[in-house]
């Protein structure tokens, strides 16, 4: 996710870091890999269906290939002590880049694009704080507390 958001916002500003959020969103909802459908998104989202197709394809092949290539290896050189130890060390570098999406979606969800104290979004923080205490206290359903926060989300907007 670092990377897709570097490119389509930083980089080519494709589209605006709201607006990859909200795509984020919408793909996290979808069935399959969170990469892959938001890469789909936004490919349709500047170039169409076609884009969406190219798009899907160029993060699909790539990967498909490299982890084709380590499965063989692996398989082949998986009782080495060696690669045990590597795939040991990788484990708080693949859960650092996970919350690093995280962080980003959330400050951007709180924030905004920039992070300015006074562009701060209070009700953004409330609504947080519902979804975690339902989850965590309620262990509520993942999807319904998404559906939730939608709806806090707009009845705020309408009030406003």
């Amino acid at each position: 996710m670092p990377l897709i958001q570097k490119q389509v916002v930083d980089v080519h500003q494709w589209l605006t870091m709201s607006k990859l959020t909200d795509l984020i969103t919408i793909s996290q909802m979808t069935p399959g890999p969170i990469a892959v459908n938001s890469a789909t998104f936004v490919g349709e989202k500047i170039a169409g269906i076609p884009g969406g197709i190219a798009a899907t394809l160029e993060c699909i092949l790539p990967s498909l290939i490299l982890v084709s290539m380590i499965a063989y290896f692996y398989l082949k050189y998986r009782h080495l002590d060696f690669l045990q130890r590597i795939l040991k060390t990788l484990r708080p570098a693949v859960v650092a880049m996970i919350a690093s999406s995280g962080l980003t979606i959330l400050f951007s969800a709180l924030f905004g694009d920039v992070i300015i104290f006074n562009n701060l979004k209070v009700y953004m923080f409330v609504i947080f704080g519902i979804c975690l205490f339902l989850l965590m206290k309620y262990k509520m359903n993942p999807i319904m507390v998404m559906l939730l926060a939608g709806e806090l989300n707009l009845m705020y907007n309408m009030i406003i």
